[in-house]
């Protein structure tokens, strides 16, 4: 897919360059809560920042009701054919209204439960929403919606129509509106429903007829993950409706055969009483999905590949680059935190992320530029956060890119976190998901289902990616890996060590969000191990510290007449800190008065990138300012 969005990107140089040592060996977009139920209000600030309640995530809470309207004029039409693409815009023009409202709004609905007996019963179940609306509700997860208000010329009534004549004159005028969805392949039917009422008191006004997708079994979604440090093997995972094993097809006649995975409703972590949205109201089937291991490759070289069977149907032809191998000399790759997604139309949906597409559009050019080997995104991936159908939007954001090099993941709040189920944090964050959805769509080198631990090699760099939504404390399973896994990077190898994973241990955002027991736990494992930088999200925006352990600057950066800042780590000190949860999600500001280790803070959408030789570590943030240039910022180490 092509991300057909302007943006002009500041490239807000703040590079770390790390000259080697010589080695011996909130703010939540949501819906204003004037309309909702004290109760719901109290549900809405209790989830704040964990599962975004909104009017519009409670609609199929509500008690959705027939409009008395005996309107024989209404219509609502869809352009296009019933067979829908796997992806497209399609137009929804309403017609035969007799009087516009600011309160009229379309929805796109997908079946969240086949069978609609299966919708719960018991409206105490529905309390984790803060909503307790008499039954019966609706059991139907609208995916999008739109008021008609959005078409300019709706509420003025500017496509008139005459429905009736009397004696040569119109005596019935109606009024019309057109809406444009943005539609991929999520494998159900789906239909789109007129409402009166607003979100708060919404009954249907009429439903369009059902829409089909040609191919429900098309591979979609395709992108690539490291399995090792040797760059001599690739992972494409992909999607599809069909159950049964397809192959990826590569290189001059190669190809592998898939093992398939799924998950359903009873894989989805819920309370004993209060059911999760991914248990519930959020479920969506997600198909079928497949993986293959890519062999025989050679590293930093590129490969064409196209995944799928001659039943269900193939993938365009893909070209994808290798990442070099562990030891050799030279790496390009991009990191960044909490990007989500964002509808690429006018559709309010339950959770977006702003700043995802334009984001996702600078890392695709930048792919493009081919000074790419690999991508890090460290937690909170899709904010799905348990409405499934979520995931698909996501993939089909990131896949132009995620198809093409290496894209490797750690896990995050949003991914993981529910009570009850296990998590270090008792958050609903995940909605239900308890980290199924995502170790299954990004299949990771990890030692096991939910030890979403590992590290790997690329070139100098040794990355150790860890969860900070699992036990991380002195006598867990996690630690004692960490500790093996830092003490044994071969530094004449990998003269970098670079660890990663969500939540920070330094951060001067408002909000707060880093855990000091997190800190006082992990911290003297970085400073044993000489770790030279250490990237984090959950945070969203910039920052970077100076050489820090125990909230004291151990070291500074020396700045020459460039600007550059350089961290000379042949006399190491302590870690470089940096927070890179700008990708998306909004953004959050910093506190008035940070800390003295807190040098540099920018609250603005934009990614991580970075340049590794043997001899040092130089590292950007790039940033999607529209207004005023930014200068230039580069760290040595």
């Amino acid at each position: 897919m092509e991300l057909h969005i302007p943006t002009q990107l500041a490239i807000f140089s703040i590079s770390i360059i790390l000259l080697t040592r010589s080695c011996s060996s909130s703010s939540l977009p949501w819906s204003s809560l004037s309309n909702l139920h004290p109760l719901v209000v109290d549900s809405a600030l209790e989830h704040l920042n964990y599962t975004a309640i909104s009017e519009f995530r409670l609609l199929n809470r509500r008690q959705i009701l027939q409009c008395h309207d005996p309107n024989r004029y209404l219509q609502i039409n869809v352009s296009g054919d019933t067979a829908l693409k796997d992806e497209e815009y399609l137009t929804v023009k309403v017609t035969g209204v007799l009087v516009p409202a600011d309160s009229d709004w379309v929805a796109m609905i997908s079946p969240s439960n086949a069978d609609v007996s299966d919708c719960p019963s018991n409206k105490a179940r529905y309390a984790e929403t803060g909503d307790l609306s008499n039954l019966p509700l609706l059991c139907h997860y609208p995916v999008k919606a739109q008021y008609l208000s959005k078409d300019a010329d709706y509420l003025s009534c500017k496509k008139k129509e005459c429905k009736k004549y009397k004696d040569g004159q119109c005596v019935v005028t109606t009024c019309g509106g057109t809406l444009t969805f943005h539609v991929v392949n999520i494998r159900t039917d789906i239909e789109f429903v007129l409402f009166a009422g607003g979100f708060a008191t919404p009954c249907v006004l009429k439903k369009s007829n059902s829409l089909t997708f040609a191919n429900p079994n098309q591979p979609l979604y395709g992108h690539l993950s490291s399995i090792d440090s040797t760059g001599t093997s690739m992972r494409i995972t992909w999607v599809s409706g069909d159950k049964e094993p397809q192959e990826v097809q590569y290189g001059d006649g190669k190809s592998q055969t898939s093992e398939v995975s799924t998950f359903s409703q009873d894989d989805m972590c819920t309370g004993n009483v209060l059911h999760s949205p991914a248990k519930d109201f959020g479920w969506h089937d997600p198909g079928y999905i497949h993986s293959a291991v890519m062999t025989g490759l050679q590293p930093s070289t590129s490969y064409p590949y196209k995944y799928g069977s001659d039943s269900a149907g193939w993938s365009q032809q893909v070209q994808f680059r290798t990442p070099p191998a562990g030891g050799s000399n030279e790496l390009k790759f991009l990191a960044f935190g909490d990007m989500g997604k964002a509808p690429l139309d006018d559709s309010v949906e339950h959770y977006i992320q702003p700043g995802s597409i334009s984001v996702a559009k600078a890392v695709l050019d930048y792919v493009d530029s081919g000074n790419v080997d690999a991508i890090f995104h460290i937690g909170d991936i899709s904010y799905a956060t348990g409405f499934l159908v979520e995931w698909d939007f996501f993939l089909n954001l990131i896949s132009p890119f995620a198809s093409r090099v290496s894209y490797m993941t750690a896990i995050g709040n949003h991914e993981r976190d529910y009570g009850g189920s296990g998590s270090m944090y008792s958050t609903p964050d995940s909605g239900g998901e308890c980290g199924v959805a995502y170790e299954t769509y990004f299949p990771m080198p990890t030692p096991a289902k939910d030890k979403p631990w590992y590290s790997i090699e690329q070139a100098s760099v040794h990355f150790t990616v860890i969860s900070t939504e699992h036990d991380w404390s002195e006598n867990s399973e996690q630690y004692q890996w960490m500790k093996g896994d830092m003490a044994s990077v071969d530094r004449s190898k990998t003269p970098w060590l670079v660890f990663t994973g969500h939540r920070p241990m330094y951060t001067s955002g408002s909000g707060g969000g880093a855990d000091h027991k997190f800190l006082d736990a992990v911290e003297p494992l970085l400073l044993d191990n000489k770790v030279d930088l250490v990237l984090f999200g959950h945070v969203h925006n910039y920052e970077r510290t100076c050489s820090v352990y125990q909230n004291e600057c151990k070291a500074m950066p020396k700045k020459d007449q460039s600007g550059v800042d350089t961290y000379d780590h042949s006399n190491y000190s302590a870690p470089v800190q940096v927070v890179i949860g700008m990708a998306g999600f909004s953004l959050d500001n910093f506190l008035d008065e940070p800390s003295d280790w807190s040098l540099i803070r920018i609250s603005k959408f934009g990614y991580f990138r970075g340049h590794a030789t043997p001899e040092e570590l130089q590292l950007e943030v790039s940033t999607l300012e529209f207004s005023v240039a930014l200068p230039t910022i580069i760290i040595r180490m």
